[in-house]
């Protein structure tokens, strides 16, 4: 049962608050009906005890003024209401031996009222009895002269719902009360929803546009303090960016003065190994700036035909590795459309395919249709993998496996952080997976 709540109970905000407001409406509505069903059984149980009173009088004053013979005849031609029945016997129908009917009983039908009524329509004597089973209390009165007036009348079920308007009305208001409810609710937490966005949005665009500053005071307080964090971190990263930029202009410098007292040494082989080295320092610096600076923040996303996207970083890794152009293959449609920022998404493939050739001698690329809002490309080579350990380690800045894939790459470990840097600005994501029949697959995914 505690399952079957568990999974009824919505998980958001607004669901959940709805579903406590429509649970307390709910809750109010069935009491609120249920003493109104209860007034009004009361107010028929009055009513219908001042009726039968009222007829129960007339009938004894008439009969109080006919001869004994007489009586049996009018009692039959008298109409009366429904549950009540009155007869002119010989003896009482009600038994001093049977249970009393209860005080409420003899208060609302005002019995005790017939003895305090003047001399000459006053009964001689009142038997009054109640059967709880069948509900029906006897009242046997006894005339002056000859006889007695018995009188059984039988209660009616309560009938609480008589309208046959009453459930349309429920089912309206409760309609009516939950529309608003759910308006209200979702109106109200409206403001987290559009912080929790915002969050996503810094999170994949650290130059998002701010919160609006509106609303309640709660929430104008918590946007504010929002578009702080999110200034602070603007500020942050461009102050690291800053200063690794101009450590990078600053090293620049001396590898150029390097490479220049470098052509005058005399031994050709220790001046390639040492160019060699400047050239791998250069390039270090170089990925290790464009890794921090990540430039493709600032480039708009534009609708991009990811099909002619994929084939050309599969032409152009062809084009400059021609010895595995045979295991560079492409799958997918022809065509598909999504927006993206062109040049961070083609340096993002190309660091994928590149790595797949490098590592694993083949790169086939399978483009895969839209799935509930994401497109999927996958990336698979035909190398040794990477231990299971270190699928996610890869990712890592300046980590890399030269032992468990090429022992004689020469890259700096920043394709794979990069690639995935730029899928995640892309609201996306790219994952490693050993395949079972060998090598290793890259999934990249990209919303719709």
């Amino acid at each position: 049962m505690f399952r079957w709540l568990r999974w009824l109970w919505p998980c958001s905000l607004a669901g959940r608050t709805a579903a406590v407001l429509l649970f307390g409406l709910v809750v109010v509505q069935v009491a609120g009906l249920t003493i109104h069903a209860l007034d009004r059984v009361d107010l028929q149980r009055l009513q219908q005890g001042r009726e039968v009173s009222q007829r129960v009088f007339s009938v004894w004053r008439s009969l109080l003024q006919l001869p004994p013979e007489r009586r049996a005849g009018m009692l039959a031609d008298l109409e009366l209401p429904p549950g009540l029945r009155a007869s002119y016997d010989y003896e009482p129908a009600a038994r001093h031996g049977f249970p009393p009917p209860p005080p409420p009983l003899i208060r609302l039908f005002r019995l005790d009222s017939m003895m305090g009524a003047p001399p000459r329509f006053r009964p001689r004597e009142v038997i009054a009895s109640f059967d709880p089973r069948p509900d029906v209390l006897t009242v046997s009165f006894r005339f002056p002269d000859y006889g007695w007036l018995n009188l059984k009348l039988e209660f009616p079920p309560p009938r609480p719902w008589h309208s046959e308007h009453f459930l349309f009305a429920f089912v309206l208001m409760t309609l009516a009360a939950g529309l608003l409810t759910l308006w209200a609710v979702r109106r109200l937490t409206r403001p987290v929803r559009s912080l929790a966005e915002a969050a996503n949005r810094l999170g994949r665009d650290v130059n998002a546009p701010p919160l609006p500053e509106d609303g309640p005071s709660e929430v104008a307080t918590a946007a504010r303090a929002f578009n702080t964090m999110a200034e602070r971190i603007r500020r942050y990263v461009g102050d690291r960016t800053q200063m690794l930029a101009a450590i990078g202009h600053d090293l620049k410098t001396p590898i150029t003065r390097l490479k220049l007292r470098a052509e005058f040494l005399d031994d050709d082989e220790q001046r390639r190994k040492m160019l060699a080295d400047l050239d791998e320092m250069e390039a270090m610096i170089a990925a290790t700036l464009a890794f921090a600076r990540d430039e493709s923040t600032g480039e708009p996303s534009v609708p991009v035909d990811l099909a002619s996207l994929c084939r050309t970083v599969l032409d152009e890794t062809a084009d400059a590795r021609p010895d595995f152009a045979d295991a560079i293959t492409y799958e997918g449609p022809e065509h598909l459309t999504v927006m993206a920022r062109p040049g961070a998404l083609k340096r993002a493939l190309a660091n994928l395919v590149g790595n797949a050739v490098a590592y694993g001698g083949a790169a086939r690329l399978t483009l895969v249709p839209p799935a509930t809002g994401m497109v999927r490309i996958l990336v698979e080579d035909e190398g040794p993998g990477v231990p299971e350990s270190e699928l996610e380690n890869v990712f890592q800045p300046f980590r890399r496996l030269e032992t468990s894939r090429n022992r004689e790459t020469g890259g700096t470990g920043l394709g794979l952080p990069i690639a995935r840097n730029i899928l995640r600005a892309h609201g996306g994501d790219v994952v490693l997976k050993n395949r079972q029949r060998g090598g290793l697959q890259a999934l990249a995914t990209l919303p719709v």
